[in-house]
């Protein structure tokens, strides 16, 4: 079969689903000039795959190596429809290439009078200078030109040139991956160049390190003893933890498999945990906007995974659990699945935990009820930025939820919209809260609407 890149480029849009459907196969790798899935799609004009690779969570603003993004190539291609798809899900429509290049000096110099248009009605800058210090509308035939300007003024823009140097305010950029990552599975300890201990926790010890030239974090489970049926039984389960066909997981890349060590690679989160990004000190603003956009990537990244058949046990979702990429994206830490044989019955975050978790044996509850508590704890969490149950300490936290029924307090002050949300997703009775598919398009909306 050919490759996928040829597939997409070819607009076969059966076998790209099936490739997708792989859980091994990364939508986000890049060929060899880091051209994604995404960049080929929009440059083709293959819209029906542009939608399937979005809906999966496709990185947008990907870059390749010449720092192009999707847009861009859809601009400089005359794919209307493709670029305005990808405007609508959020792409950087003033994103600059190596040569200083926006999306719209594109559509100027090829004279895409629609695109043009529709660029700077969606906020497009007709003042961004490349490094040639050409503006867009330098680049534009004199009757596009012309309509631009008189746009321009309607939309009371500012056509002042912003020099080439002023690029401060874009932001950084984000590669599309390397694939060979997604190729390995177990390796040797001695390949991993590791350089600091991140945490020394109950479960085990993450250290921050090198592989395959990428940066990665390694978990060594701690264990009283490894023996052979354990180290049998971490072969079994670990490939499963390698999902990297949604960009709202974050798989396991590898492991290590040397008794007495055990070790889960994954890539390395310069932002760390969305905990970290709440109650740590970063850099990060949450606003509303930004919370609610967690709050998405989380819900898509669960709906994924209640979607798989069967599905993976022994996820604890809670805001130590979630992963903040470089471009902000949440994403569901599947190195901090609990093996099978690693800590039985021990529980040391039961404060996102529903009260049936707590009460039941995982196969006499409804898991997916169950987490969806979990989510709302996470929404409150985000809400408020607070710690659920700070003033507990674990065991307190436990006995309460499991004796008491103890509940966060929705506090005065928050969206009904949220209120209304929370109350529904922590329904005292499972079989009447909400699936994942049916919070994503309330979230959508709220956050559309913030």
């Amino acid at each position: 079969m050919d490759d996928i890149f040829t597939l997409v480029k070819e607009g076969n849009s059966i076998q790209v689903r099936i490739w997708l459907d792989n859980t091994a196969n990364d939508l986000n790798q890049g060929d060899d000039h880091r051209f994604s899935l995404l960049h080929w799609a929009a440059k083709e004009g293959r819209l029906n795959i542009v939608d399937m690779l979005i809906a999966r969570g496709a990185r947008i603003n990907a870059t390749n190596m010449g720092d192009d993004t999707a847009l861009h190539l859809a601009c400089s291609h005359g794919q209307k429809e493709i670029a305005m798809r990808l405007m609508q899900n959020k792409a950087n429509i003033n994103a600059i290439n190596e040569h200083g290049n926006t999306p719209l000096h594109y559509a100027c110099f090829w004279n895409y009078g629609d695109i043009s248009q529709d660029l700077l009605n969606m906020g497009a800058q007709l003042g961004i200078a490349n490094i040639f210090d050409e503006t867009p509308l330098d680049k534009a035939r004199p009757a596009l030109r012309q309509v631009l300007k008189d746009r321009a003024v309607e939309l009371a823009r500012d056509l002042k040139k912003i020099p080439f140097k002023d690029r401060s305010w874009l932001g950084s950029k984000t590669r599309s991956r390397d694939a060979t990552l997604s190729r390995y599975t177990g390796i040797k300890c001695s390949q991993l160049k590791l350089a600091h201990v991140l945490a020394n926790t109950h479960s085990g010890r993450t250290l921050q390190g090198v592989w395959q030239g990428s940066e990665i974090v390694a978990k060594e489970l701690k264990l009283r003893e490894c023996t052979l049926r354990m180290s049998r039984d971490f072969q079994e389960e670990f490939p499963r933890l390698r999902i990297f066909n949604h960009a709202n997981i974050l798989p396991v890349l590898a492991c290590c498999n040397e008794r007495p060590n055990l070790v889960v690679i994954s890539q390395y989160m310069v932002h760390g945990s969305l905990y970290n990004v709440l109650h740590g000190e970063t850099d990060i603003v949450v606003d509303q906007n930004q919370a609610l956009r967690f709050a998405l990537d989380i819900a898509r990244g669960m709906e994924f995974l209640h979607s798989m058949e069967p599905m993976i046990p022994n996820i604890a979702l809670n805001s130590k659990h979630v992963m903040i990429d470089e471009d902000l994206t949440a994403r569901i830490n599947m190195a901090d699945y609990r093996f099978s044989f690693h800590e039985k019955g021990k529980i040391y975050s039961p404060a996102w935990m529903a009260p049936e978790a707590l009460q039941k044996k995982p196969e006499e509850m409804n898991v997916k009820a169950a987490d969806m508590w979990s989510y709302a704890i996470l929404l409150w969490e985000m809400e408020t930025r607070e710690v659920p149950f700070a003033d507990l300490s674990p065991m307190e936290i436990g006995m309460k939820i499991t004796l008491e029924d103890l509940r966060i307090k929705i506090p005065p002050g928050i969206s009904s919209h949220m209120s209304t949300l929370l109350k529904i997703c922590m329904n005292e009775e499972p079989g009447r809260r909400p699936k994942f598919d049916m919070i994503i398009p309330i979230l959508e909306k709220m956050r559309h609407s913030s």
